[in-house]
């Protein structure tokens, strides 16, 4: 089934966060409210990852019971993104004392792995959500972070719109930010901009009439903005990985900051993201080939048993099956602790009292801690990139020609993970790890993409919405 161009910005599909001042809009503040204790599972501030998988847990289990019939009808999860902000899911990361969960990296990772084990384009629509609100953990701009936790808290989602298409300069943005009258205003078109069809905000980056770079927060429901479900990939459907355009879309000039002040370890974050896609992915393909096996009834001739789930051979494919998501979730929960690393030398900062030296030494544990993890990520993405895809095709050899029917739905796992692999080709990631294994080169933390007509781009333009 092909993807739709219709434009959809319906209410369902909004929260009701507040907006930025003086942007028109139809929905009304979400009350004041305590997160850590609404809902039907409660957790303590300092929660432990059974506490936190307890919460959303039964979000989970709705997501996952649909999870089939909308890959069939191609049907947006609208519904569910709504439950998991409903449940708290945007504010995993924010601190306690400001309404959010206060969980750690490797904590976030293994929710997503949850999620994408329940529906996989899920887990991915919250990709750009996730960097922002850890930028707004780290970052100098202290207005600006004081202006959006507030945001996050009371439920606001953020989509992503950062890339370009087309023949745009690799390193350059067409799309581009006015400031006038106290009102901003920007113009120009994303694709690859997956989530903002659920979401309030879209986290956009955009260049001034300098070239300079910046990061803008767009309110979505406005005149000046078009969000179109046009993403045609034959995987990973429902994402909303489709076009954004701007038409002198209005926004507060106090929601951008410079592009240069994200923090360093962003490229990290947006791959965990995947990786944990990934990982969820091979779980269901383990979960639901073990089912089948189990529910199946024919047996061949020629095979070892009068029941296939005696059958050691086919045993054997959901051995490995399984065994390869348990590898995908280690190797997540490994690369989550690298990124966690990353962020906490960033927190750390320099205190204005420090001297030369601790100054020096405190830069150098920050550029060490980015560069483990953008190798960690970079290794984790080589692995699993080959090993899910690998497991969700192999299983079919375990199920005989009855588990290709569409029915079925198994040939979802496979596309899905094939996609999910070809976001940031892993073969160039390869050869970063393998350039800083034999001759100790300094791994890059942004990746850009476009063409080379001049000189080759500066790379601080990142492709994480690809």
């Amino acid at each position: 089934m092909t993807a739709s161009t219709t434009t959809v910005r319906s209410p369902e599909s909004r929260s009701t966060a507040p907006h930025a001042p003086g942007i028109p809009t139809t929905g009304s503040p979400t009350a004041d409210r305590s997160p850590l204790s609404d809902g039907p599972q409660a957790v303590p501030p300092t929660a432990t990852t059974t506490e936190l998988r307890a919460r959303f847990a039964p979000v989970f289990e709705q997501i996952a019971a649909g999870a089939l019939e909308r890959e069939r009808t191609r049907t947006l999860p609208r519904a569910e993104i709504r439950a998991l902000a409903e449940a708290g899911f945007g504010r995993l990361r924010l601190p306690h004392d400001v309404g959010g969960f206060g969980a750690s990296i490797p904590q976030l990772a293994a929710l997503l792995v949850d999620l994408a084990t329940a529906d996989s384009n899920c887990a991915q629509i919250w990709r750009g959500h996730i960097a922002f609100v850890e930028d707004l953990l780290v970052t100098p701009h202290t207005g600006f972070r004081d202006r959006w936790l507030p945001r996050i808290t009371a439920g606001a989602v953020i989509g992503n719109a950062w890339t370009e298409i087309g023949d745009v300069e690799r390193g350059t943005l067409r799309t581009r930010i006015r400031t006038r009258d106290e009102v901003a205003e920007v113009t120009g078109e994303k694709f690859y901009s997956t989530g903002s069809i659920y979401a309030d905000y879209a986290d956009t980056t955009v260049a001034d009439d300098a070239g300079v770079r910046h990061v803008a927060l767009i309110p979505l429901d406005q005149p000046g903005v078009e969000v179109s479900d046009d993403w045609d990939g034959f995987g990973q459907r429902l994402t909303g990985t489709g076009t954004t355009r701007f038409t002198a879309a209005r926004l507060d000039p106090r929601d951008v900051i410079p592009f240069s002040d994200r923090f360093r370890y962003q490229s990290a974050l947006y791959q965990l993201v995947l990786l944990a896609t990934q990982a969820g992915i091979a779980t269901a393909v383990a979960r639901d080939a073990a089912c089948a096996v189990a529910a199946r009834e024919r047996s061949y001739s020629h095979g070892n048993a009068d029941r296939v789930r005696d059958d050691p051979q086919i045993l054997q494919i959901i051995g490995e099956a399984e065994a390869a998501a348990f590898t995908a979730r280690a190797v997540v929960a490994s690369a989550a602790e690298a990124v966690q690393r990353a962020h906490d030398t960033a927190l750390s900062g320099v205190p204005e009292t420090a001297s030369e030296t601790d100054t020096e030494q405190s830069s150098d544990a920050d550029t060490a801690a980015n560069h483990a993890a953008t190798l960690a990520v970079s290794q984790a993405q080589v692995a699993l990139t080959r090993l899910v895809p690998e497991a969700a095709g192999r299983v079919f050899d375990a199920l005989g020609s009855s588990a290709v029917r569409e029915a079925a739905g198994l040939d979802r796992h496979w596309r899905n993970a094939r996609t999910v692999g070809s976001h940031n080709p892993w073969v160039y990631k390869a050869r970063l790890v393998g350039d800083h294994t034999v001759n100790g080169t300094a791994p890059e933390y942004q990746f850009a993409i476009g063409t080379v007509s001049t000189e080759a781009g500066d790379s601080a333009t990142a492709s994480a919405g690809t």
